[in-house]
């Protein structure tokens, strides 16, 4: 056995033990009958919610997903932009860092009805409230970044006659990325469940107005297939963060190998 496919194995078993172990323990007690089937459906009877209404299901992910992919982007341009101002002007960093902070201790759960409360129960309030959600993280994480940038390879630059711009370009940038997919890879996944939450106080439209709809009508095996859908829809965004991180740090893989 070669050492990549080693490498592989040791990646993969080992979560995939997990979450057999898991859903054996869910067949168990569904089979034991330790708990009412109405309360905790069988992994069949999911499966088989899913398979009656995977249609519906999927138009309402595309909803959530949209608002998710819209907020998410917008939330990252925000995060960026205000990081890199903070990173400029220390004063600005001085009178905002303190806000962004306090800003996170208002819980999400709190916000999401007065948003939808003041811009209607469409999909402005969802994407806004994942902007709220995405923008800390990022900003933080690209503000750290910037600031762990090697001193010595600033000053070569600068003696190199780069200008502030270049220096951002070429060393400030590719020392952040790092710090960026990490908090990206957090990001894609409040950013699934803040829209599910936006959804579930208020809408017409996307998974969590579908899950308030099978709640109230006790379809709890549906409750269950569309729990799974979105954790199956947050594992694929940090997989692809994951992907989008090896594409654009290169050298990341070269410095594993040596």
């Amino acid at each position: 056995m070669n050492e990549k496919l080693r490498s592989t194995i040791n990646k993969i078993l080992p979560p995939v033990v997990a979450l057999l172990l898991v859903f054996g323990l869910w067949v168990y007690i569904c089979s034991s009958g330790a708990v009412p089937k109405f309360l905790l459906p069988s992994p069949a009877d999911v499966w088989n919610a899913f398979c009656e209404d995977w249609q519906l299901m999927l138009r309402h992910a595309r909803v959530t997903l949209t608002e998710t992919f819209i907020g998410l982007a917008l939330g990252i341009v925000t995060g960026f932009l205000m990081a890199v101002v903070m990173d400029r002007f220390s004063i600005v960093k001085k009178m905002i860092y303190p806000l962004i902070i306090i800003s996170q201790t208002i819980p999400t759960v709190a916000i999401a009805p007065l948003l939808v409360l003041w811009l209607g129960y469409q999909m402005l309030p969802k994407i806004v409230l994942i902007i709220l959600i995405v923008f800390f993280p990022i900003a933080i994480s690209l503000l750290e970044g910037f600031a762990s940038v090697d001193k010595d390879t600033v000053n070569l630059m600068r003696s190199m006659g780069a200008n502030r711009l270049q220096i951002f370009r070429y060393v400030k940038v590719p020392s952040a990325l790092g710090h960026f997919f990490s908090s990206l890879k957090i990001s894609v996944s409040y950013a699934v469940v803040g829209a599910v939450l936006a959804e579930w106080l208020g809408g017409t439209e996307g998974l969590g107005c579908y899950m308030t709809r099978v709640r109230k009508a006790f379809s709890y095996d549906k409750m269950f297939a569309v729990i799974i859908l979105i954790s199956v829809i947050s594992l694929l965004l940090i997989w692809l963060t994951g992907f989008l991180q090896k594409r654009f740090m290169p050298w990341e893989k070269v410095n594993k190998r040596s």
